[in-house]
């Protein structure tokens, strides 16, 4: 039997009896698309190993927590997404936020820069925003969470979120115009 995303039921009930070569595939498998959530969510390369690592020990302790039903990759994103998001609330990331009815107001209009580059160049603009603004931006237009559900996850209030959204946008056009 397949799961929904083609991974082998038998490599997974294996990394659930602690089988260390299974757990080397699974690894080996996935640690660069984890690695890329990770880096989505920190710059530096370092924090963002460390993250990965720490998202396997997790995973591979939860794994038999996995029903088979939905996306295993989905799931496991979700492991990667939390370890950076417990990261970033130990450091602190929001500690400067504002609120958005704090906040300049922000008008757009128009297409979008953003839709006129690369991905690669837009994942590399991403990067380079300020922790909270990137934090958001990845939680929202990424991973798809609401603004309620970010500021539960973050432990900030939904207008926060929608600011450090609004104001994340606007930093990448800003950014995208200048490749431009």
């Amino acid at each position: 039997m397949q799961y929904a995303d083609g991974m082998d039921e038998h490599l997974i009930k294996e990394c659930i009896k602690k089988d260390i070569r299974a757990q080397k595939q699974l690894y080996e498998k996935y640690a660069p698309l984890m690695m890329s959530v990770c880096l989505r969510y920190v710059r530096d390369r370092d924090i963002a190993q460390n993250l990965l690592q720490d998202g396997f020990i997790k995973l591979f302790d939860k794994i038999n927590t996995y029903s088979g039903s939905g996306s295993f990759v989905g799931w496991m994103r979700k492991i990667f997404v939390n370890t950076a998001l417990e990261y970033l609330r130990h450091n602190d990331v929001f500690k400067y936020s504002i609120d958005v009815d704090m906040a300049f107001s922000l008008e757009s209009g128009g297409e979008s820069p953003i839709d006129k580059i690369s991905a690669d160049e837009l994942m590399k603009c991403i990067a380079e925003l300020p922790p909270g603004f990137r934090t958001v931006f990845n939680m929202f237009a990424i991973e798809g969470y609401s603004h309620a559900e970010i500021a539960e996850q973050l432990g900030i209030q939904e207008g926060t979120s929608r600011s450090q959204y609004a104001r994340a946008r606007t930093l990448l056009q800003q950014k995208v115009l200048k490749l431009m």
